[in-house]
């Protein structure tokens, strides 16, 4: 398992000289997956008053949410990536900045929260911390609240006897999270998951999960559903696929 203490050291140390966009190499870049996967996913949230994103890392989807809320408040583990998300967005007047201890929201006002979301970071978060986190948005989120959040379902893939990974863990997994966990813990919270996607991310296990959870008895709220999407890392090679394909200007005719 990894500590909070190891996420803020390595992502502390990391080298960020390509601001995360190495991640999006395989949908052709970040414009594509924001557009192409990400967006397609979220827009019945969007636009949305007060929105926040839990672990930005250098502003890679930042730089797209900022444009869809009123307000953004921008939350992370590591000061590194706080400095560098207020350098990138100093021009954006509706963007207040936070480091938390990787856990918890005190600094965010009870019931003020519209939207939150976080991809592609929270998937090395242990269990215990996911938990916090949605305790802590029992309380943060608005009465209409909604919530979008990218985690490890490696957990799933546990012995039960041995509580040991049956799979491998390349992509460096959360190995005690699961969607079980999180839509079982939000339940205890008065929080409702109604729709939870899982995917491969990077192989052919369904070793993430994308959840989306409401306040329990909000518009939102609805009969739980279970998508299982074996087909993800697909989707995102036929993107790739797709920005090859427009990357260059056809040479102009004679």
């Amino acid at each position: 398992m990894a500590s909070l203490t190891e996420n803020e050291n390595y992502w502390t140390q990391y080298d960020w000289s390509q601001g995360g966009d190495e991640w999006s190499a395989t949908w052709g870049g970040t414009p594509y997956l924001w557009w192409g996967m990400l967006y397609p996913r979220i827009l019945r949230s969007l636009p949305t008053a007060t929105m926040l994103e839990i672990a930005p890392g250098f502003g890679r989807i930042t730089q797209f949410l900022k444009n869809f809320c009123d307000r953004l408040i921008v939350l992370d583990l590591t000061e590194r990536c706080i400095e560098a998300c207020q350098e990138r967005f100093k021009d954006a007047s509706n963007i207040t900045y936070h480091t938390n201890d990787g856990k918890s929201l005190e600094m965010i006002d009870d019931g003020s929260i519209d939207f939150v979301f976080s991809f592609d970071s929270l998937v090395h978060v242990e269990a215990e911390e996911m938990k916090s986190y949605i305790t802590e948005l029992s309380r943060k989120l608005a009465p209409e609240g909604v919530g979008f959040f990218h985690h490890s379902n490696i957990g799933a893939f546990t012995d039960p006897e041995t509580g040991e990974l049956t799979i491998e863990n390349p992509h460096w997994r959360a190995p005690s999270m699961s969607a079980q966990i999180l839509r079982e813990h939000a339940a205890r919270q008065g929080i409702a998951c109604v729709r939870q996607e899982l995917i491969n991310w990077g192989g052919e296990h369904l070793n993430d999960c994308f959840s989306f959870f409401t306040r329990a008895g909000s518009s939102h709220d609805r009969p739980f559903e279970l998508r299982e999407n074996p087909g993800f890392m697909d989707e995102a090679n036929a993107l790739g696929a797709l920005a090859r394909h427009y990357a260059v200007a056809p040479e102009s005719a004679p």
